[in-house]
């Protein structure tokens, strides 16, 4: 069986991330993580986009050389909040990497070898901000529809790819494949700009030199988004011998299951990245998914805008796992979605801290209570057994089909069904009849089972929670670690030994102080 292959975007080095940035890369934490406890073999790829002239004029700003800028960048500000928010990638690339460059031109010089490349003359509109030429549909008032702002006209003679010769075949693509481009406004999008007229594509720049440099050509850099595209297929192995270790790994991992991409960058993705492949007689990916935007204030979160939110912002007063599991469950993922501190302290309260957190400690409350501590032996309740088994299979399905809110929300739901278990039954009511002691001990069990699957199903989501809770519950000594549990074996009832001794644990999801202030 092939591993699971996703791809976040490499994100621009001319500022450091935001929550924009942090919402593409959580959710493909999320969803590579779901795949592992699946029992298969992931492998997560996110990095910098650091070529360009938007990067050489942040650091012309800042009186840095474009490689300093991009490494004091990556190294401060970048790798640091991946790593603040619990991102498990397998491989973080640089586009300013030796094995990326070294690829990237071998890739060129076999699409002029081919015949895909001629020299020619550009002449239009084209967006810094973007990196990207602009068509007359993409402009308003000769501005750019994204940034707002004046696109600065370029007159230069480049190196040209072939686009248009692969758009029928393109269309022919999504027309039998329609799961290769999501969601489906986005595919039909994508099938818009195709059945119009596609250019070929200027893929070099003569009037600055922060670039891999066109192997035949060296007076002339590579486009930044021809380059970048290339970063999903350089890191694992691209134009490698295939007898040689990148060469295998090459073969293992490609194509690509999943590039996730912000909605504004989709034409690249969906468009141009196919041709390029077609091109190189090369499989395409699985699937290019479309994520709407997160909107502050009715617009589109950006620095240049002065709408971008740091995600430390966020996490300092929420914590890390609140910030994943919010925005993953509040916005359907593929459409815009308004971030507001008001909204975010709601759930908080009312999912995570109430239904789950409170959950979970009354659970080891009572067991410490009544039982010494110590797990009950295993009983059975098929009303709850049943409800967790229709909600692995509804959360398995909608996550795995990235619709994160649709899976979240089941398992959520399946939360309150516990929660209501708790309500009925009144554990604290029967503890106080001698008599009823194998009762309660079941009722307990019943809870603490839940609460185990609870904790498996939402660890891809809140994973450093999860394993608080997973410990609480003496299962990391019983069953082994929360990440080695199958999604696939979490319905089985009645996993959680008897014997375990419980442990009382730091609250879940404190409660909130400066939220409202915030």
């Amino acid at each position: 069986m092939k591993p699971f292959y996703l791809t976040t975007p490499i994100y621009y080095v001319n500022d450091a991330p935001h929550i924009g940035h942090a919402y593409t890369t959580v959710a493909g934490d999320v969803l590579t993580r779901w795949h592992r406890q699946r029992g298969e073999d992931v492998f997560f790829l996110t990095g910098t986009d650091e070529h360009g002239e938007k990067v050489m004029r942040a650091a012309e700003k800042n009186n840095v050389s474009p490689q300093k800028w991009c490494d004091d960048l990556v190294e401060s500000a970048w790798k640091p909040t991946w790593s603040a928010l619990n991102i498990a990638n397998d491989d973080f690339i640089r586009t300013t990497e030796p094995r990326h460059e070294e690829r990237v031109q071998k890739f060129l010089t076999g699409l002029k070898d081919a015949g895909h490349i001629y020299l020619g003359k550009y002449e239009g509109p084209y967006c810094v901000g973007c990196e990207e030429f602009k068509l007359p549909g993409d402009l308003i008032d000769g501005n750019c529809t994204t940034h707002s702002r004046p696109c600065e006209i370029l007159s230069e003679e480049n190196w040209f790819f072939k686009l248009s010769a692969f758009v029928p075949a393109i269309i022919k693509h999504y027309e039998e494949n329609p799961a290769a481009c999501e969601p489906a406004s986005a595919r039909n999008e994508v099938l818009a700009f195709l059945k119009g007229e596609v250019s070929d594509l200027s893929i070099s720049r003569s009037t600055f030199d922060w670039g891999i440099p066109v192997p035949w050509d060296t007076k002339q850099v590579i486009y930044v988004w021809f380059d970048a595209l290339l970063n999903y297929a350089t890191a694992v192995g691209l134009t490698d011998d295939p007898t040689s270790e990148g060469g295998k790994k090459f073969a293992k991992y490609w194509p690509a299951d999943v590039h996730l991409v912000g909605k504004d960058i989709l034409r690249f993705h969906a468009v141009i990245w196919p041709a390029m492949l077609m091109a190189a007689g090369l499989p395409l990916p699985g699937k290019v998914f479309a994520h709407g935007w997160l909107l502050v204030g009715g617009e589109k979160m950006s620095k240049s805008k002065l709408t971008g939110i740091a995600p430390k912002d966020i996490t300092d007063t929420f914590g890390v796992d609140a910030f994943r599991y919010y925005f993953l469950r509040a916005i359907p993922f593929g459409s815009d979605g308004s971030f507001s501190w008001e909204d975010m302290a709601a759930r908080y309260t009312s999912e995570l801290a109430n239904d789950f957190g409170n959950l979970a400690s009354r659970l080891i409350a009572m067991i410490e209570k009544y039982c010494g501590g110590v797990i009950p032996a295993v009983a059975q309740s098929p009303e709850l057994s049943e409800a967790l088994a229709k909600t692995v299979v509804e959360a398995d399905a909608a996550i795995v089909a990235l619709d994160f809110q649709t899976g979240i929300n089941s398992i959520m739901d399946f939360c309150k069904k516990v929660n209501g278990y708790v309500t009925l039954t009144e554990p604290w009511k029967v503890a106080k009849d001698e008599s009823r002691t194998v009762e309660l001990n079941e009722i307990l069990y019943n809870i603490a089972e839940a609460i185990r699957a609870l904790a498996v199903l939402m660890h891809p989501i809140m994973p450093a929670t999860c394993e608080v809770l997973w410990s609480s519950l003496g299962a990391d000594k019983t069953l082994g670690t929360i990440a080695a549990q199958k999604i696939s074996e979490v319905a089985t009832w009645g996993q959680l030994p008897a014997g375990s001794q419980v442990v009382k644990g730091a609250v879940l999801f404190p409660r909130l102080e400066s939220a409202n202030e915030a």
